[in-house]
């Protein structure tokens, strides 16, 4: 195993990219300890990397340890393998008991981080894959994994463009650049998704967050990217044209400023009209 007796002091808990459904009812790192205590690793090891071993990799002098000369930033637990959080305090205050803040929650005001999804205006035609041979290049998603292959199909073609083979899992693709109205929209295949019909699309997409969107029809594709156009930010699930079901992400294209169980909602909502229309 990777933690042992030589190594657990140099080892510390990460997370990247946790959904608003994981962190409302699992946690952030509190989650991860928690597993790691499930799978049997000694609770105050699984504590120790998640706390002063960050600290101590980071140079944060202060935090980590509960000691004097250290800022308060500590929890109290009351059960220790199911790591049950009573009570947060942060720099002696009391921030939280039970699950429950004790402090304004923040609304954001301002306008500086809104108004961040700037197209040049297009047409369905700039959608158009022209044909370059009877085979193109297509991305193929990998179950459960950030990679992806590349694969070189034979693909379906109308009138010299490329369309969607549906019966093949061969979908349009489409980034839609959203930060200097630069016009630029690249497009290619995709296999995976297995949308039968509609499209879903999104202006999260690591790292450059350009909205990405992925179809059965250029009608359905323009109309999801218009939508979070529409939005200022989001996710979207379109058919027949019209938009199903989305999560507006006003903040900078990629956050809410609605309240968490809210937002958890509306993408659950999202996710199952996706997969009605065939997303895995």
């Amino acid at each position: 195993p990777l933690v042992t007796d030589k190594t657990y002091k140099r080892c510390l808990f990460v997370v990247d990219d946790r959904s608003c459904a994981d962190l409302l009812r699992d946690g952030d790192i509190d989650a991860v300890v928690r597993k790691a205590i499930r799978l049997g690793l000694d609770p105050v090891r699984a504590i120790q990397m998640a706390t002063i071993n960050t600290a101590e990799y980071f140079k944060l002098d202060r935090l980590g340890a509960i000691a004097p000369g250290y800022l308060a930033n500590l929890i109290v637990i009351s059960d220790l393998p199911n790591l049950e959080i009573e009570k947060v305090f942060y720099r002696g205050r009391l921030v939280a008991r039970e699950g429950e803040p004790l402090f304004p929650i923040y609304q954001y005001g301002g306008k500086r981080l809104t108004n961040t999804v700037n197209i040049k205006p297009f047409n369905k035609d700039a959608l158009k894959l022209l044909a370059s041979g009877e085979t193109e290049p297509v991305i193929e998603i990998v179950p459960g994994q950030i990679i992806t292959r590349k694969r070189v199909e034979k693909v379906k073609i109308y009138e010299g463009v490329v369309v969607p083979d549906i019966d093949r899992d061969i979908l349009k693709l489409v980034v839609v650049e959203r930060h200097r109205a630069s016009g630029n929209i690249g497009l290619g295949l995709v296999k995976g998704f297995r949308l039968k019909r509609g499209a879903i699309a999104s202006s999260i997409a690591h790292d450059s967050h350009n909205i990405v969107a992925v179809g059965t029809s250029d009608e359905d594709i323009f109309a999801a990217v218009k939508e979070i156009e529409r939005l200022q930010g989001g996710l979207v699930v379109v058919a027949g044209g019209k938009v199903l079901s989305s999560l507006a992400l006003p903040v900078a294209g990629l956050l809410s400023d609605e309240p968490l169980e809210v937002v958890v909602a509306k993408l659950e909502k999202l996710e199952q009209l996706a997969k009605d229309l065939g997303a895995t």
